[in-house]
Formats: structure tokens, C-alpha cells, sequence
């Protein structure tokens, strides 16, 4: 029998799977982005006894890690890493490995990956800002290239999902992906990544989140809620989740914390909290799929088995 979904407040209390974290171990240096960090809260190793030292008290049952910008000359490196840690059963459950779709042994290295019982999908971030210092691309048609689609037709063979980190203007970009690869299960990253905090730049990054919210084949994690908003009070951050909530609905957002990248400016305490309070109101059913079940489904997690969750 499963120990009841809600406290004495009335907040979700049941099993939570982490859909979004990364472990990373400096003394490598095989994190090209981290080297001279002078943010402490990034300038520090992240193994799992720190992950679960920071998610004390919340009832972590599994994770999924993403790749950290491991060196992307070794994407296969960074599996093999994640292998030998030690870690509880359902920590990194599954992995989300780094792929150049672009790249010319994109399909030697997407096979490797898609043989690997822990690989779920691929992440390639392809970020475009207006302002260039906060693009991880040049090209904001990225995802639009021939040659990088190309590289998809081999994730989309292999069963892959493939987690997009993008910004708002490129939305339609995203939309029309989706729509080309309707075998492919997409996951937009941190919540879509609302950059303009203006009132102007909200509704435009509003208007885009519910129009790649047509394609039934993309979900959205709500994660890292203040990568965008470090200045951020709980009602800038209800405002956020809210409209992912109304975009997406609750049968296709999967809730994350991005540690430990988010505490740069907001502890996982903090993140999940947050989470507990603005979605009170939903029915236990639909908390169960937003802090469990949808990630359990969309990276096919079997040390945890459906059947045997509270229905």
C-alpha cells in the first residue's frame, strides 16, 4: 500500500522523479564550461551523495541525468562515467546523452547510445538569443538545417527521444521539427526558456508555448524555474508554472529541478516547494503524473513500474 499522496497541508507528499539533473566531477576536466567558474555553487563537484544530501526529505524513487556539456569530442565518455558511479537504485535511472546531430559519425555515435540499457534520448542544445553573448548557436535555424535533420532520421530510427534546450524565438522552428519527426518524443527543456521578462517578452514566450503545444509528440519539463529569473518571488514563479500548466496540461509536464545548476539562485528545497504550493489545487491524480508518472512514461523507467502506483 502506498503511503498517502498528501500531507496535513494538503501538498503532494508521494514519490517524486527527478526528470532533470546533472552530476559532474570537476577534477576531470572534462566540462569545458565549468573551468575557471567563479560561481561556487557551480565551481564544486556534483556526485550523487551531493544530489541526495541537497534532495533530503523529498521522496526522490528516480532521476534521470542529462548530459553537462561533457567534452562533445567524448559524448560516449560521459556514459561511461555515469556507469561507475555509485549511487542508490533510481538515481540516473536513465541518461540523456549528447549527440552533434550535425556531426559525421552521428550515427556511429547514436547507435552506441541507443544500445546502451540506461540511454532514454539525446539533448543538443540549440539556443538561439538576439543577443549573441546568450546563444549557444549561431545559426537560429539550427534545427531547420538539412544536414542536422539528417542526423534526427537516425535518432528517429533508433527509437531515441531528443530534449530541446531552445528559446522562444524558436518556436516555430520547434513546431515544425515536431511536426517533420512525429516519432520522435520531444522535451522542451526549462519550461521553455522565458528569457524577456518584460510583459511584452512573456506573452510572446506565452504565445509560443502554446503553439509548440499543438504537436502531441512534445512535453515540457518545468524546470530551473529561475535560470531566467534570479530576482524571482513566488509570484513571478506561480506566473510561470501556471501557464505551462495551462499550455501543456498535466498529462504532458514532467516537473525537474535541474541541480545543480538552479541553485545558483534557488535551492531544491526551494524549486519543490514552489511546485507543492502553486499546483495544490490539482487533483491527486494529476500531481501523481506531474511529479512521477509522465517522466516514468516518457523515458520508459522500469525500476519503477506503473502498475504498481496508485491509480
Amino acid at each position: 500500500m502506498m503511503k498517502p499522496l498528501r500531507d496535513a497541508q494538503g501538498l503532494y507528499a508521494g514519490p517524486i522523479v527527478d526528470a532533470h539533473h546533472h552530476f559532474w566531477d570537476l577534477s576531470l576536466d572534462k566540462h569545458p564550461w565549468l573551468r575557471g567558474s567563479e560561481d561556487p555553487k557551480l565551481a564544486r563537484n556534483c556526485l550523487p551523495d551531493d544530489y541526495l544530501r541537497d534532495t533530503a526529505g523529498y521522496d526522490i524513487v528516480a532521476s534521470v541525468h542529462v548530459e553537462a556539456n561533457w567534452d562533445p569530442a567524448d559524448p560516449l565518455g560521459e556514459i561511461a562515467w555515469l556507469d561507475g558511479l555509485e549511487r542508490p537504485k533510481g538515481i540516473a535511472a536513465r541518461y540523456v546523452g549528447h549527440a552533434d546531430l550535425a556531426g559525421p559519425d552521428v550515427e556511429r555515435v547514436l547507435e552506441a547510445m541507443a544500445a546502451h540499457d540506461r540511454v532514454a534520448g539525446i539533448r543538443q542544445i540549440t539556443s538561439r538569443h538576439p543577443d549573441k553573448t546568450k546563444s549557444a548557436v549561431a545559426d537560429r535555424h539550427r534545427m531547420a538545417d538539412p544536414a542536422w535533420r539528417r542526423g534526427m532520421t537516425v535518432l528517429d530510427r533508433l527509437g531515441l527521444s531528443f530534449d530541446m534546450l531552445i528559446s522562444p524565438w524558436q518556436m516555430d522552428d520547434a513546431l515544425d521539427l515536431a511536426r517533420a519527426f512525429p516519432g520522435v518524443k520531444f522535451a522542451l527543456n526549462h519550461c521553455g526558456s522565458p528569457f524577456d521578462r518584460t510583459g511584452d517578452g512573456m506573452a510572446y514566450w506565452s504565445a509560443g508555448l502554446h503553439s509548440l503545444a499543438q504537436a502531441p509528440n512534445v512535453v515540457l519539463k518545468v524546470s530551473d524555474l529561475v535560470a531566467y529569473d534570479p530576482e524571482w518571488t513566488h509570484s513571478s514563479l506561480r506566473d510561470v508554472l501556471l501557464t505551462c500548466l495551462d499550455a501543456f496540461g498535466p498529462d504532458r509536464c514532467m516537473l525537474a529541478s535541474d541541480h545543480p545548476v538552479v541553485t545558483r539562485f534557488a535551492s531544491f528545497w526551494q524549486t519543490y516547494e514552489t511546485f507543492r504550493v502553486t499546483y495544490a489545487d490539482l487533483g491527486d491524480g494529476d500531481l501523481f503524473n506531474m511529479f512521477a508518472c509522465n517522466a516514468i512514461r516518457f523515458y520508459d523507467i522500469p525500476e519503477i513500474p506503473l502498475e504498481e502506483k496508485n491509480s
